[in-house]
């Protein structure tokens, strides 16, 4: 859509909320985009980037620092009729997110009782979800880049592209609706700009995932960080998976990569210990590489960082030298591999069919829904915690709990962290915003009527926690089913 036939008058905040509101009420993808891509279409201009933000849950300001307890401290009369608009709301938390220092409390209380007086009741029960984080709608970004190709004309690929290669999709939106595929085809692939990882599927043995593919390429799937790598023109950066920047905190490998001799690169790999290995090269002197198979990406990665720092595996055909990688990855105390379609393109920010990890023993990347103040040596912790996998429509259904695993020192952890992230207590459970992820260990997925997901985790006991993931990166409901025992 063309910008001079948007609106131009302001949109109504209540519209948006209206919209999120529509699509809590239905479970079907095809509602949700068609509502989602409603809205988008009338959006003016200046109205896109905010509006998609606020929707996927995640505001233009980024972390804006008002926790559960100032969102819902201020208690005023909401009003009667929406007047709001979604730039009014937009430039409040502009202010909100810079207003810091001595008297900040105050000045921020102040803000927010001009915002929740203004808004409606239902306007204001939005504004809080999404500043703690806990906007559970269902407009995740895959149903988003849904709706902005279906309302901009343009194709989901070109949308995901874009999305990729900017690393922002709200970005991409207001490119899609106002200036279509063209638009769209401006943004590239750049040393320094983070991209979304492509992500691995799962499956239950090596020579299952090696029968997928016409030529496989084994490696062996470190227990690290994953890790991407950033050099042009002299400077380096380094990015976890959710594209946090970690170039201060790793100066050893950053210092090493400014050492090779290539000048420009973007390399997908895992640090562990504080060391780097490789598996793709994205980039490569000036040229982006995400559409080159998978074979000529690792001739290329070997060329820029040599055989020692490329992560060790073998292209195969045979399941019997794929298992031996295996054994070899778990002999030198590694946690699998990952067989890997050798003609496979890159698919950023996307879990594809194209690379299968193989972990003997199971893991899950799990939320933590809620946990139990402990009894007898535990007394005064907070100890059993309720494990929750992620549902198609944002939310999480709860799939078990664990005690198992924890040393005192995270039990400390624990007890501190999930505190400040209380939204009630029922006796001696203590719920909590979904906002930990944590990596669990298991022997196996059993069904179960205890739980709404209709399974439950054998012999679940906590790995780590897992700080460089989001919530919209753990493990699905669907992951959880995968294991059940197939008949």
């Amino acid at each position: 859509m063309s910008t001079a036939a948007r609106q131009t008058h302001e949109m109504l905040f209540a519209e948006l909320v209206g919209t999120s509101t529509a699509m809590s009420s239905t479970s079907s993808r095809s509602a949700k985009v068609g509502t989602l891509a409603e809205l988008l279409a009338r959006l003016a201009p200046d109205e896109i980037e905010i509006a998609v933000s606020m929707l996927i849950g995640t505001p233009r300001q980024g972390k804006i620092g008002v926790g559960w307890r100032g969102a819902f401290k201020v208690d005023v009369e909401p009003a009667t009729n929406p007047t709001l608009a979604i730039l009014d709301v937009h430039s409040i938390l502009d202010a909100l997110a810079v207003t810091t220092g001595t008297g900040s409390g105050a000045r921020r209380t102040a803000l927010l009782t001009d915002l929740f007086s203004r808004g409606t009741r239902d306007e204001g029960e939005f504004i809080r979800r999404l500043l703690i984080g806990e906007l559970r709608q269902g407009a995740l970004a895959g149903v988003m880049a849904d709706a902005i190709a279906r309302a901009s004309g343009v194709s989901l690929a070109d949308v995901r592209r874009a999305a990729m290669f900017a690393g922002d999709l709200p970005l991409a939106a207001r490119a899609a609706l106002i200036g279509g595929a063209d638009a769209l085809s401006a943004f590239e692939l750049q040393p320094l700009q983070p991209v979304q990882p492509m992500l691995a599927a799962s499956s239950a043995s090596v020579a299952e995932a090696v029968a997928l593919f016409e030529l496989a390429i084994v490696e062996w799937k470190l227990d690290g960080i994953r890790l991407q790598v950033h050099r042009d023109a002299g400077e380096v950066r380094l990015f976890t998976r959710n594209l946090n920047d970690v170039t201060e905190q790793l100066p050893d490998v950053a210092e090493r990569m400014r050492a090779l001799a290539t000048p420009s690169f973007i390399l997908d790999g895992e640090a562990v210990a504080g060391e780097v290995r490789f598996f793709d090269c994205l980039h490569f002197n000036g040229e982006p590489l995400v559409d080159l198979p998978l074979l000529e990406r690792l001739e290329l990665l070997e060329r820029t960082v040599g055989d020692e720092l490329c992560i060790p595996g073998v292209t195969t055909r045979d399941p019997v030298a794929a298992e031996r990688v295996l054994d070899d990855a778990l002999e030198n105390g590694h946690e699998g591999v990952v067989v890997k379609d050798a003609g496979s393109l890159y698919q950023a920010g996307r879990r594809g069919a194209s690379w299968r990890k193989i972990k003997p023993v199971r893991t899950l990347d799990l939320v933590v829904l809620a946990v139990e103040w402990g009894s007898g040596r535990r007394t005064g912790w907070l100890s059993n915690i309720h494990l929750g996998a992620r549902t198609p429509d944002g939310g999480f259904l709860m799939v078990g709990k664990t005690f198992k695993g924890m040393t005192d020192e995270m039990l400390r952890w624990q007890t501190e962290t999930f505190q400040r992230l209380k939204t009630s207590e029922q006796g001696h459970v203590v719920h909590v915003r979904p906002d930990i992820v944590v990596e669990i260990a298991l022997d196996g997925v059993m069904e179960s009527t205890r739980y709404p997901g209709g399974v439950g985790l054998r012999f679940a006991r906590v790995k780590r926690y897992r700080e460089d993931k989001s919530p919209q990166e753990a493990d699905t409901i669907d992951d959880v089913r995968a294991l059940l025992p197939r008949r």
